[in-house]
């Protein structure tokens, strides 16, 4: 005689979906946007300051220069937005291992604030800068022309 017996499986909870996990998004941001960083930095740093006459040659006729250049309104752009939000980035991980309550939430709503508000302002300049405003003199002349 055989006893049929069967164990049920053991019953859990409903699987729920699982929301973004913006912790795991904000520290592969981090490594990936820190690389890029290293390469625009250096190469900021390339041009502006090792070629050409080093830094005595940086005035404002020189960043007109440059920013008349596609290439280093776009370079320059997307080296703010990476810095920019790579340091928040950072700065949001200081405040939430380190503040409480309500004023851990005010602090977030102020670097959110700043950080939108420099994004803001910094895309600006470098989108709509012109260096012809006004009478040009000295080096400008060949760049307004």
């Amino acid at each position: 005689m055989t006893a049929d017996v069967s164990i049920e499986a053991p019953r859990s909870k409903p699987v729920r979906r699982r929301r973004v996990n913006l912790e795991k998004w904000g520290w592969l941001y981090m490594r990936f946007s820190g690389v890029l960083l290293v390469v625009l930095i250096f190469g900021h740093l390339l041009v502006n300051l090792f070629l050409g006459e080093g830094v005595k040659a940086i005035d404002f006729a020189f960043v007109a220069g440059k920013l008349a250049n596609p290439f280093w309104i776009v370079w320059d752009t997307l080296l703010l937005w990476l810095a920019l939000i790579h340091g928040s980035n950072g700065m949001r991980t200081l405040v939430n291992d380190y503040a409480h309550g309500k004023f851990r939430i005010f602090l977030l709503v102020a670097l959110a604030g700043a950080t939108i508000v420099l994004l803001t302002l910094g895309t600006l300049v470098l989108t709509t800068f012109d260096p012809c405003v006004g009478t040009p003199t000295g080096a400008l002349i060949a760049i307004c022309k």
